[in-house]
C-alpha cells in the first residue's frame, strides 16, 4: 500500500477532557447526495474512542507546508496535548478543532462504523465543508509529496 498516493489529512474529535486528533490517509468520498465520506481508524486509539463517544470528527486535509503537523498527530514529533495547544486552530460550528491553513476541512457526524482488521471504518456524513488554499500533501511510499 506504500505505493499507492494519498492525500494527507488529521481526523479531529472531542471529549469531555479535550481533544483527540490523528493523521490519516485512509479519507474517502463514498456519496455526493447526500455527501458523506469514511475514514479508517486504529481500533485502539485515542481518537477513534472519541470519534464514537462524540459520535462525530472533522477533517482537516492538510498542505505542503504542514508535514510538521502531520508528523505530531502522527506521533513522530512532539505530542499533541488534550488543549490542542501549539496547534493553530479554531473550533467548527459542531465544537471540534480544525486546523488552520489546510487546503479544506470537513464537518461531519457518524453515523456508520464498520469493523475492519484492526481497524474501523467510520462514515460520517458531511454537514459543512469549506475550501482553502494551497497544495495538498500527498504520501507516497513513506515520504511527503506534493503535486507540483
Amino acid at each position: 500500500m506504500t505505493r499507492v498516493p494519498a492525500g494527507v489529512v488529521v481526523i479531529s474529535a472531542r471529549t469531555e477532557n479535550g481533544y483527540r486528533g490523528l493523521t490519516a490517509s485512509s479519507l474517502v468520498s463514498i456519496s455526493v447526495e447526500p455527501p458523506m465520506v469514511l475514514v479508517g481508524l486504529e481500533r485502539e486509539a485515542a481518537t477513534r474512542a472519541a470519534v464514537v463517544e462524540g459520535k462525530a470528527f472533522n477533517v482537516s486535509v492538510l498542505t505542503r507546508s504542514q508535514e510538521f503537523i502531520a508528523d505530531r498527530f502522527a506521533g513522530r514529533a512532539p505530542a499533541i496535548d488534550p488543549r490542542w495547544e501549539g496547534v493553530p486552530h479554531h473550533l467548527g460550528a459542531n465544537g471540534i478543532p480544525l486546523i488552520e491553513g489546510c487546503a479544506a476541512w470537513l464537518e461531519c457526524r457518524l453515523v456508520d462504523i464498520h469493523p475492519a482488521g484492526d481497524h474501523d471504518i467510520c462514515v460520517g456524513e458531511v454537514t459543512a465543508a469549506t475550501a482553502g488554499a494551497g497544495d495538498p500533501l500527498i504520501l507516497w511510499d513513506r515520504a511527503f509529496w506534493t503535486l507540483r
